[in-house]
């Protein structure tokens, strides 16, 4: 069943099945409710990252609860054949936004956000948490109003030395974006499970391209100009898609 017009999505982070109701979290209701002032009876789409899409209604509303009554189960295919786990070097405000909405949009399958050693990101502690947090709830968003049938997860952040020495088998192509590289994407072997390296406006360190030669990343390029971190990603994403995955029809 293709996707219903004009019909709100929500992420609901628990078990869905026809049949049966569900309370949305307070942030939805609030948007359900509030922002888009919906009433008993207006259908809503329902999605929890188990690959289907629930058609459901609001049962019930007032100033302070909701209930969503399932009513029926779809199973869609809008989630690409790649597998593509995004390290994205943290960039400052907007701009780490918009490179994990857009990611999401593009298919990408998991989002890892890396410090890098030229971009002086302070964040740890409850600041860091705070910030997963806020990323976490612009990936929802975006799975949301994409139509994607699972929320990608999003990995705690970490330093990309350390990103670099994980353990990573499934990855079978390893790539980093480099202005230097010589080969573009389609040079590359085709592979459908693959890990994806942006870093930040500065470019990594000598040390670190090294630490990622070391384990197996293969630099490449998208072409002569210079990308902006935010679009570096959405640009590798889309090509990627379009030589390999689901883009374009």
């Amino acid at each position: 069943m293709s996707r219903r017009a004009h019909v709100p999505r929500v992420f609901v982070d628990g078990p869905l099945a026809a049949g049966e109701t569900v309370e949305p979290a307070e942030a939805k209701r609030h948007h359900l409710a509030t922002v888009l002032r919906l009433k008993a009876g207006a259908p809503v789409t329902l999605f929890n990252g188990d690959s289907h899409e629930y058609a459901a209604r609001i049962d019930h509303a007032d100033r302070k609860r909701m209930t969503l009554a399932v009513e029926a189960q779809y199973s869609p295919q809008r989630e690409s054949p790649l597998s593509i786990t995004l390290y994205q070097a943290i960039a400052r405000g907007d701009r780490m936004d918009f490179a994990l909405a857009k990611a999401v949009e593009l298919g990408v399958t998991a989002i890892r956000p890396v410090f890098t050693e030229r971009r002086k990101v302070k964040l740890e502690g409850e600041r860091l948490a705070k910030k997963q947090a806020h990323w976490q709830a612009v990936v929802e968003s975006a799975a949301e109003q994409s139509g994607r049938l699972v929320r990608p997860p999003l990995e705690t952040a970490t330093t990309l030395s350390q990103a670099l020495t994980e353990n990573d088998d499934a990855h079978r192509l390893r790539l980093m974006l480099a202005p230097t590289a010589t080969t573009g994407l389609h040079a590359t072997p085709k592979q459908e499970h693959i890990a994806l390296l942006i870093g930040p406006e500065s470019g990594l360190s000598d040390n670190e391209i090294d630490t990622a030669n070391a384990a197996g990343w293969q630099a490449v390029t998208l072409g002569p100009r210079v990308l902006r971190t935010e679009t570096a990603g959405m640009a590798a994403l889309a090509a990627l898609q379009s030589i390999w995955g689901d883009l374009g029809g």
